[in-house]
């Protein structure tokens, strides 16, 4: 799926997967396996194929202790006793080693597989993809399968390991009985398919519950974090919330349940039809020693072969479904990384802002089954001027500001910078040149040093710049009045740890780090003065975005910090939304939206004298203010798409 390709194209529907897919994500996963873990998955083969060879190896000793048990060689039982206890030791080793190096080998894998993933999902430009309902069912099972893709060459060599135990048995079995041989062969044949039937059912499973799956963790979540435990606790909503999110457990369960008891009945149907070959087997071995034609050690490498042989055919069957299962869930990931546009090598340039952005004729909605939010939007952004948006909820606000940012595009028309087509330029050279504070801001459970740098992040290491953009903001004084002043945790959900730490763990008798440093919570003012820090850092770009920056303030502060703005930003080009009015009476240009469309553009003192939408506003929001107005309905200040 391309970049660009809209929303309506990424299919709700259980994915198809060809065996061209499958063949492809083999390769891939098996390419970043040995990448991630070659000398690691080098020593897990060894291991295998020593693992492989020690029961038939044991099988052929141990008949020959039994003949010459039988035949009372005594002085020959030496050294094949020795030879087995040699190969139960070495079965013992490579059963540990193989265990660790499985173990690395999961670590290293997943390790670079998260890496790729998340590196693609970065890539993507938009936030279309993370408001489609796919993508998101996707995205969760590439993480499951992300989080332990070593399990595919764990398959892999267990499969290569049946396969060595298959053929060493099955030649000895076919030693005793050539056709019996052929029967087992044969009879593991069905129940192969019928496994990977049973395999496709199970993805397609997994992907129908993926909805169900994903709300029953957002219930979780919601119960389980400080965000909404104010509401939950103030309204009683932990009883809804607990069963809304049991419910679509047990819709997940309920799948589960019918898939595992399909998974039942067949495979208890071909473990019965294994059980009647390997008995119909053993009554002939015993029968042909009766008479005489078997031996002791002919009858017991029979019962060893036809055991080994249905067991590896078992664990080889298992493995290849095993792995099928796997490269059907891996695939999304292979999906996804396929789909995130390859980071660019030609250089990233836009020039310096000159002129102004123009938008001409900007129709915009969020998908085809969608409302339009913008109609035809004529807007001319001066540089150098500040340009505020005013409007009611719902006006196109907020939307005008993603497509600014380019987190989507027009429908209809074009947005220029300077008479370039922002379509025509890198996105990342876009949003290098674009400061922004938006009102529905990250509270990163960073230090606070951390939650400003997320601005500009070469300016971590600048601690001067830091306490600019927070005296700029008002909350340096609140930032080096916390416990540990600007490394002070913004979190009371995590501790946070010095370095030095010690990997004792923390029954050691010392810290994991020496000394643990407690966090703690901001208010909602002062985050948000954290927030304009972050696009203070920014002064020096082309445009200033400002998204309600000061819907979280008192009276006094939300002067204050527009003051500062109007400092800072003088003589640069920024855009401005808010639903205060009196908080952009100073802006250069005033832009009223409604339904989409803009209907009133000019200067505070203009537009009131026009005595239009925007003078009726004003009046509305001023009369709130004076003891001699009749009491008004405040415009809502909710977010806007």
């Amino acid at each position: 799926m391309s970049e660009r390709e809209p929303i309506s194209r990424v299919s709700e529907r259980e994915p198809r997967v060809t065996a061209a897919a499958l063949a492809r994500c083999a390769t891939r996963a098996a390419a970043l396996v040995w990448r991630s873990a070659p000398l690691h998955v080098l020593g897990y083969l060894a291991v295998t194929v020593v693992g492989a060879a020690v029961p038939v190896t044991v099988a052929w000793l141990t008949k020959a202790v039994l003949d010459g048990v039988a035949h009372r060689q005594t002085g020959a039982l030496l050294a094949p006793a020795i030879a087995i206890a040699v190969a139960g030791t070495a079965a013992a080793a490579a059963t540990h080693a193989g265990q660790y190096l499985r173990a690395e080998v999961d670590r290293r894998a997943a390790l670079d597989a998260k890496d790729e993933l998340f590196a693609a999902v970065s890539r993507f430009t938009g936030l279309d993809r993370f408001e489609t309902p796919a993508f998101l069912d996707r995205l969760r099972l590439a993480q499951q399968s992300a989080s332990n893709p070593g399990r595919l060459v764990d398959t892999a060599l267990s499969a290569a390991r049946s396969a060595v135990t298959v053929t060493g048995f099955v030649a000895s079995l076919a030693l005793v009985n050539t056709a019996f041989t052929a029967l087992v062969l044969l009879s593991a044949l069905p129940a192969l398919l019928i496994e990977l039937r049973l395999s496709r059912q199970r993805a397609a499973m997994l992907w129908r519950i993926g909805p169900a799956e994903r709300r029953e963790f957002f219930y979780a979540r919601l119960m389980s974090t400080v965000d909404a435990a104010k509401e939950i606790r103030l309204f009683d909503l932990g009883a809804f919330l607990r069963l809304r999110m049991l419910t679509e457990l047990r819709t997940a369960n309920a799948a589960r349940r019918r898939m595992d008891r399909r998974e039942l009945l067949v495979q208890g149907g071909l473990a019965g039809a294994s059980a009647v070959v390997a008995g119909a087997g053993l009554v002939w071995a015993i029968t042909a020693a009766g008479q005489g034609r078997l031996g002791v050690g002919d009858v017991s490498m029979f019962a060893a072969a036809l055991a080994g042989v249905q067991a590896a055919l078992s664990g080889l069957v298992g493995s290849g479904v095993m792995a099928y299962e796997h490269l059907l869930t891996f695939h999304h990931h292979v999906e996804i990384v396929d789909a995130a546009p390859e980071p660019s090598h030609r250089p990233a340039s836009l020039a310096p802002l000159r002129r102004g952005i123009e938008l001409r004729d900007v129709w915009f909605r969020y998908g085809p089954d969608h409302p339009w939010i913008l109609r035809g939007v004529d807007l001319f952004i001066p540089y150098g001027e500040t340009v505020a948006l005013v409007g009611r909820n719902g006006a196109g606000k907020s939307t005008l500001v993603k497509l600014l940012c380019r987190f989507y595009d027009p429908t209809r028309g074009t947005i220029l910078w300077d008479g370039t087509d922002l379509r025509d330029v890198p996105p990342e050279a876009l949003r290098a040149r674009i400061g922004a504070t938006f009102q529905d801001f990250v509270s990163y459970e960073l230090t606070a040093t951390d939650n400003i740098a997320v601005g500009d992040l070469p300016a971590a290491a600048d601690r001067t710049r830091i306490e600019r953009a927070a005296r700029d903001a008002g909350v340096h004084d609140t930032l080096t009045a916390l416990p540990h002043g600007y490394r002070t945790l913004l979190s009371r959900g995590f501790p946070l740890e010095e370095e030095g730490e010690d990997e004792e763990g923390p029954d050691s008798g010392a810290s994991l780090s020496g000394a643990s440093l407690s966090g703690v919570s901001l208010s909602g003012g002062q985050w948000q003065r954290l927030a304009l820090a972050r696009a203070f850092l920014r002064r020096d770009r082309d445009l200033m975005i400002l998204d309600e920056p000061s819907s979280g303030l008192d009276p006094e502060a939300e002067h204050e910090v527009h003051r500062r703005l109007a400092e800072l930003r003088s003589g640069r080009t920024s855009v401005v939304v808010s639903h205060r009015l009196g908080a952009v009476r100073d802006a250069g240009r005033i832009v009223v939206l409604a339904d989409g469309v803009v209907i009133e553009t000019g200067t505070h003192a203009g537009l009131l004298a026009a005595g239009g939408t925007y003078a009726r506003l004003f009046d509305r929001q001023a009369a709130g203010y004076r003891d001699d107005a009749e009491p008004a309905t405040a415009e809502a200040t909710g977010p806007s798409r």
